[in-house]
């Protein structure tokens, strides 16, 4: 049979193809390659109308009702990046901003060899260094991503969240003006920061382990033996959970104003990602635990 494939943009036919009603959206994706050599199938999204959500790779014709003659849309989604570059770059940015700023400050600040130096703008760099650290030896060791790729569009906004974050959060705790808090505040805050970081490290080595390389198969996420993992008993995304501590302890034990506007911000766009992940748990799992929230345990 054969399918047209139409643009979602004026209903422009871009190509005839030759299918078999057994196809599946990934093959036929990769048939639309072959005919138009710079649509490669991660930039393809196909659609049974202009305005309907993207099909997954894995349905096939036949299950959709697609007939001979019949058309599907396709939305370029524009260059991509691999995920991993992604984060690579989002992290690796935070990292060297914080460092420039802590290790040269007269480039910000003037003369600063007669400002004695807070205990705390050390602890905080330390922090701030393993974080983002840690965020890359996961992205190169732990992590397995269900997506391949992102467009490219988006790599300069998310970059520049947080690599100007990071450059207004610098600037404030490394100020020769900077007002530290007591040390008591700074260590009781530091041992809470430690206590998370450990259990975002824990979830994301959880999660990995549920996943099967080069697969993309889903399971329902139950706490192991290890005392971290509990958090699963009560949200569904406990990494958010333990992730938005982390910047919490850090906002207090720093007492800045914006490392705290950076916690808020994040904590945000992870409740919108943790709100979405228990949608679909739900969705795909009949027998998920009703007792879960999604990041704020019996809250949210």
């Amino acid at each position: 049979m054969e399918v047209s494939i139409v643009s979602v943009h004026g209903a422009k036919q871009l190509a005839t193809i030759v299918a078999d009603p057994a196809m599946t959206i990934g093959e036929l994706k990769n048939e639309i390659r072959q005919k138009k050599g710079h649509l490669q199938p991660e930039r393809q999204e196909l659609r049974l109308e202009p305005r309907s959500k993207g099909l997954d790779d894995k349905v096939t014709l036949e299950q959709i009702d697609i007939k001979n003659g019949s058309q599907l849309f396709l939305k370029d989604l524009g260059p991509q990046v691999a995920w991993k570059t992604v984060f690579l770059a989002e992290y690796a940015g935070p990292l060297f901003v914080y460092l420039w700023v802590y290790t040269r400050p007269w480039l910000l600040y003037g003369d600063t060899k007669e400002t004695e130096k807070p205990l705390v703008v050390d602890v905080a760099v330390a922090c701030w260094s393993t974080h983002y650290l840690k965020r890359i030896l996961e992205t190169l060791f732990v992590h397995r991503f269900s997506h391949a790729t992102m467009p490219l569009r988006h790599l300069y906004r998310n970059c520049a969240y947080y690599w100007i974050f990071a450059l207004y959060v610098a600037y404030h705790i490394n100020h020769p003006l900077y007002t530290a808090p007591s040390e008591k505040q700074v260590y009781a805050s530091l041992a809470f920061w430690l206590f998370c970081e450990t259990g975002n490290f824990s979830i994301h080595w959880l999660l990995r382990n549920l996943r099967p390389a080069g697969t993309k198969e889903r399971q329902i996420p139950k706490p192991t033996g290890n005392p971290f993992t509990t958090l699963f008993n009560v949200v569904s995304c406990p990494n958010y959970t333990y992730e938005a501590g982390s910047w919490i302890a850090f906002s207090i034990m720093t007492q800045c104003l914006p490392a705290l506007l950076f916690t808020l911000a994040g904590f945000y766009q992870m409740t919108v990602w943790a709100l979405g992940k228990h949608r679909n748990y739900k969705k795909e799992f009949k027998d998920y635990p009703r007792n879960r929230k999604s990041i704020v345990p019996f809250v949210l």
